[in-house]
């Protein structure tokens, strides 16, 4: 009795309330409702999770807040409904963040409790894995994300539920898919999920979602003018039910529809739009895409200031959605929910196997169970099956995400560096700028004067000093665009490239980025660089990661020495390239502790590392064997233990 009630009052809450437009009367009579609730009840409960599910889309810290308190009191009343519900608003939350970690550890909790339900358990079962196709699909673990989605698909149908109100899915595969430029199951799936969205009624608040994914849908047939219909459709539907979430969504869709018409002015604005969202709300993912926009624009405008200023904001939300240990976290979750339903399909297997050998001592009438019995195991092996091929699948996607967290870390580590370097050529131009102000004063002064041949001499001094502020500002542009083409997916191509200056200019940069986050580290560097050697055919942005990865390793080595041998002890790290016949040689060397001689054989196996855990993934110097051996090359080692460590790259 006391849960058809709750169902009542949350119905009463949901219908009449959430659906009108005023934000401030609305609040108001969930924060009036709340206070007429018995302290310790279900209704309070669901007051509780009527607040939270308000502040999901808005304010994540209220969310979060009001989640927990209801998941606490629906603890203390063994109120399995009530604990479901905190663990979805708290999903809500964490997702909005972009902590997809956090919000996958909520999918499963939402998973286990739905399986001990007696009560909606379908319903709840076929959300858990949605939401957890959802930050598969958001984390690019494809393979997960469509037998999570597909599996709550199957689970809505068989709990009888209609269909109209679990659209999302449909919407959600439809962005996946095109994600896989599968685009005739995208285009199959976007289309339905929008034309069930039109027929939804309790979950109207997300219908933004499929005005999106059709939206994009369009963007890939080349019908700019409907997407872009879709778009801002979306944006209003997003604001009839204060969904500011799916509000940000749809202005970056519509900067990035701009960006394909090259519309840049466009762009740019609701870019703008959708980055101060995402700003005042906390929403990371959302503010990585519309910066992305942002930067990328101001960069093929050749507006330095503003590429340097949305670049600085990209980095730092691509680091708070997708830094390295958010990526492991997200992993090892992955991982533990992998060994759970194999442990779960076990279980079942042993069962199995004793229901067998009851079977075989039973009657006529137990062979009837036992037919039963047969008919469900097949239906759960099948299952068991395809979680089976699931885990494979997600196997080889989680070592992917390693190799690309890896790069992220080498283009972080690479940030402070192009701090330092680009300051220079910036102090340059603020200094010879003040000079020529202070000189066009002069110039003025002596024409008054009359004396034209000193004005002269004046203005060849401005026009001199002009050359060298231009000098430097191209100097500024080239760095800015070395490190955005460094950030880039390399595409393959081999061009003339002059490795010596590749070499100088990734050594400056690693020196840099590790003195911006050690303040008291400090190492000699030498240099021998064979000016005979002509630019030769490579892959730059792959060689930089090599010579980045090993520059990195050699003054860690330097630096750990020095903190356990400080007296007398010199950092040194030698780089040198040499023209031998038609091969080059980079060899690079570090008079640190060097590598002992029992690991010496592991150190280009994927995941070995002897860094302390969170300070490396092991994948450095097995990504760099890997792009010199792409190279036709050989990487080599030669070290003693105590003394010094020296790496040669021959191309």
């Amino acid at each position: 009795m006391k849960y058809l009630i709750s169902l009542f009052v949350a119905v009463l809450i949901y219908s009449s309330d959430f659906a009108q437009s005023p934000q401030s009367p609305y609040i108001e009579r969930l924060y009036l409702n709340l206070s007429r609730c018995p302290n310790e009840d279900t209704l309070r409960v669901l007051a509780l999770d009527s607040l939270a599910d308000y502040y999901g889309f808005i304010q994540s810290d209220s969310c979060i807040f009001y989640a927990t308190k209801l998941t606490a009191l629906s603890e203390k009343l063994n109120y399995e409904h009530g604990k479901y519900l905190g663990f979805k608003s708290l999903f809500f939350a964490f997702n909005c963040q972009g902590n997809y970690p956090a919000a996958f550890e909520q999918t499963q909790n939402m998973k286990k409790l739905s399986e001990q339900m007696t009560k909606e358990k379908a319903i709840t079962l076929a959300s858990s894995y949605y939401f957890s196709g959802l930050i598969s699909r958001q984390m690019k673990d494809y393979p997960n994300a469509i037998f999570e989605l597909q599996a709550s698909n199957i689970l809505w149908n068989s709990a009888n539920f209609p269909i109209q109100e679990h659209f999302y899915s449909y919407s959600q595969l439809g962005i996946l898919y095109a994600s896989l430029s599968r685009f005739d199951s995208a285009i199959w799936y976007a289309q339905k999920g929008f034309d069930l969205s039109l027929k939804a009624i309790e979950y109207a608040k997300y219908r933004a979602l499929a005005y999106g994914a059709i939206g994009n849908i369009q963007v890939v047939l080349h019908n700019f003018p409907l997407a872009e219909k879709y778009f801002r459709e979306g944006i209003v539907e997003a604001g009839n039910y204060d969904n500011i979430y799916f509000q940000a969504r749809n202005y970056n869709n519509l900067a990035r529809l701009f960006d394909i018409q090259n519309k840049k002015d466009s762009c740019i604005y609701y870019a703008k739009i959708s980055q101060q969202i995402c700003q005042q709300h906390k929403f990371s993912d959302y503010n990585f895409e519309a910066s992305s926009l942002l930067t990328k624009t101001y960069e093929s405008e050749n507006n330095t200031d503003s590429t340097l200023k949305y670049m600085k904001i990209m980095l730092a939300a691509k680091d708070s959605v997708f830094s390295q240990s958010k990526i492991q976290q997200y992993q090892q979750f992955a991982f533990s929910e992998i060994q759970r339903q194999q442990d779960i399909i076990a279980g079942r297997e042993r069962f199995r196997g004793q229901v067998r050998f009851y079977g075989v001592l039973a009657a006529a009438i137990v062979l009837l169970l036992l037919i039963f019995i047969f008919y469900r195991n097949n239906k759960q092996m099948r299952f068991a099956k395809l979680k089976t091929e699931r885990a494979f699948e997600r196997l080889k996607s989680t070592q992917a995400l390693l190799v690309q967290s890896e790069k992220m870390a080498s283009l972080g580590e690479l940030t402070a560096g192009i701090a330092h370097e680009i300051q220079n050529p910036l102090n340059f131009v603020n200094n010879f700028s003040e000079v020529n102000s202070e000189l066009i004063v002069e110039m003025n002064d002596e024409i008054d004067k009359g004396n034209i041949e000193q004005a002269r001499t004046i203005a060849n001094e401005i026009k001199e000093n002009e050359l060298k502020i231009t000098h430097h500002g191209k100097r500024a542009d080239a760095i800015v665009k070395g490190m955005l083409q460094h950030s880039r997916t390399s595409t393959g191509q081999k061009v003339p490239t002059d490795i010596n200056e590749l070499a100088d200019e990734y050594l400056r940069l690693s020196y840099h980025g590790l003195r911006a986050k050690e303040k008291n580290f400090n190492s000699a560097i030498r240099t021998d660089f064979d000016s005979t050697i002509e630019k030769i055919d490579i892959i730059p942005q792959d060689i930089g990661r090599v010579l980045l990865n090993l520059y990195n390793n050699a003054f860690y080595a330097v630096g750990e020495k020095m903190k356990t041998n400080p007296l007398g002890y010199e950092p040194l790290v030698m780089v040198s390239t040499k023209k031998t016949g038609d091969k080059i040689e980079i060899v690079i060397r570090d008079n640190g502790n060097g590598i002992p001689p029992n690991i010496l054989e592991k150190i280009f196996q994927p995941f070995f590392t002897t860094k302390p855990t969170g300070q490396g993934t092991g994948l450095g110097l097995s990504m760099s064997y890997d792009i010199i051996k792409a190279h036709l090359g050989e990487i080599m080692v030669n070290t003693k233990e105590g003394e010094f460590t020296e790496f040669t790259i021959k191309m």
